[in-house]
């Protein structure tokens, strides 16, 4: 994950997807991570994880694409830290995709990133 300022990177972080993460979030429950624009829209310190800032997913046309499916589109999906008391583990943990869908970074990162990013930035998720 790139941390942008002035459209260049200034900070770079390897990250942990979703356990199945070929491919863009179709429904609740696939353990995809959302592909495509969205805004970062509201931080949480209280998670069940180290620090959370939720990704305004789902969208207008994840949602439309969900309902034509017949399925729920699911959501929560957040930038966090480790599961809360597990953060020693990261070092583990961040050898593979191991979220519902979310992006998970080291603790240290995640205090850095919290930081970092203000209520209200896009972010872009690709492939």
């Amino acid at each position: 994950m790139y941390l942008m300022k002035n459209r260049k990177p200034f900070r770079v972080y390897t990250v942990a997807l979703g356990a199945n993460p070929i491919g863009h979030k179709q429904r609740q429950g696939d353990e995809r991570t959302p592909e495509g624009k969205y805004i970062l829209d509201y931080k949480r310190s209280d998670s069940a994880f180290y620090k959370a800032i939720h990704i305004s997913y789902p969208n207008k046309q994840d949602k439309i694409r969900a309902k034509r499916a017949g399925v729920n589109s699911g959501g929560f999906i957040m930038i966090h830290g480790q599961k809360n008391g597990l953060g020693w583990l990261s070092f583990i943990t961040q050898l593979f995709n191991w979220t519902d869908g979310c992006i998970a970074v080291k603790n240290n990162e995640m205090d850095e990133i919290w930081e970092s990013v203000e209520v209200g930035t896009p972010i872009v998720i690709k492939p």
